[in-house]
């Protein structure tokens, strides 16, 4: 059977990656971001061979209305 490496190791330290997470939580999130997130979502999740169209996606995320 082959060697396998533990995967219940600590992460290796990667300071740059750290940075740039912290730096992603400050920023927020923007409604035309996540408008845009929608719409790739919809599109990159549809079944092969399927009618759905990034311009059908797009109109489908047009008309989500997210309340709190």
């Amino acid at each position: 059977m082959a060697e396998r490496k533990s995967a219940l190791k600590r992460a290796p330290a990667r300071p740059e990656l750290d940075r740039l997470v912290e730096l992603s939580k400050e920023s927020g999130v923007t409604e035309a971001l996540l408008h845009e997130q929608r719409i790739s979502f919809v599109y990159g999740n549809a079944p092969k061979r399927s009618r759905i169209t990034k311009e059908s996606a797009k109109q489908a995320a047009e008309n989500i209305k997210v309340t709190r």
